[in-house]
């Protein structure tokens, strides 16, 4: 099966181009760094008119998400270079719902992320932290933290994101505000672990920051893999940020 590897902040992927048929085994395999390509998730993407395509993403464990920000610039950015669609400005079908992206300049695309699900449980108290439950994209957990140099991401996330409070797992969101306009941010990832970057977890993060009056509008957010912009517009999100094709080849299925 022919591929081409991708990636968006460091957060990177094995895309796929023709209907896959996900067999979890085949995903942890191909994710494998050492022994597979190596990634932190699979991507299907796929030409459904000239002014739209369709993704689904599964993470390095073979479990299905059910969005991807990082991965969704990917997508927009092939679509758009292979010239999938007609103009700049197109729509994503996700598993969390159509999302309009645009691009903006090479390897650049703004995308909404979502509407953000207040969570139905109340705020959680793990570790001495409190957390801060919202959903857009996928479930996300948000802490506020000191210093994200030194948090427990793999600990703590593992701890928070598996509660049996989130039935499904949940990504959690080690925040930092520097000031209302920028913020350090470190993210673990159910399925994954901590990855370079979560394009949802840093809509999330700077949803709650924003709700309790810490940030702006638009803030830049600050991650090991790079700088990412998002943007609160009422209970709507958008992001800003980087997308690269690294290589293309063929797998065995």
């Amino acid at each position: 099966m022919d591929f081409v590897k991708m990636e968006g902040l460091g957060n990177d992927f094995v895309v796929v181009t023709s209907p896959f048929d996900a067999d979890p085994d085949v995903i942890q395999r191909w994710c494998d760094r050492r022994t597979g390509i190596g990634a932190d998730g699979v991507l299907e993407a796929l030409p459904i008119d000239a002014s739209t395509v369709s993704m689904r993403y599964w993470n390095a464990d073979g479990s299905p998400a059910e969005m991807c920000g990082n991965g969704l610039r990917c997508v927009a950015w092939l679509a758009f270079s292979r010239g999938w669609v007609e103009g700049k400005s197109f729509t994503v079908e996700t598993g969390a719902g159509p999302l309009g992206v645009s691009v903006t300049a090479d390897n650049i695309v703004r995308a909404g992320v979502g509407t953000v699900q207040r969570h139905r449980i109340t705020d959680l108290a793990v570790s001495g932290h409190t957390v801060h439950p919202v959903g857009i994209g996928n479930p996300h957990a948000v802490m506020f933290v000191d210093d994200t140099t030194v948090a427990d991401v793999d600990g703590i996330g593992a701890q928070v994101g598996g509660d049996h409070l989130f039935p499904d797992g949940a990504n959690v969101e080690f925040l930092h505000v520097v000031d209302e306009s920028t913020v350090d941010l470190r993210v673990w990832e159910r399925g994954v672990g901590e990855t370079q970057a979560c394009a949802t977890g840093a809509a999330a993060a700077v949803f709650v920051a924003h709700e309790q009056g810490q940030t702006g509008d638009e803030v830049t957010v600050r991650l090991p893999g790079g700088e990412l912009l998002i943007g609160i517009d009422g209970d709507d999100v958008w992001m800003q940020g980087p997308a690269h094709l690294v290589f293309s080849g063929s797998v065995q299925a």
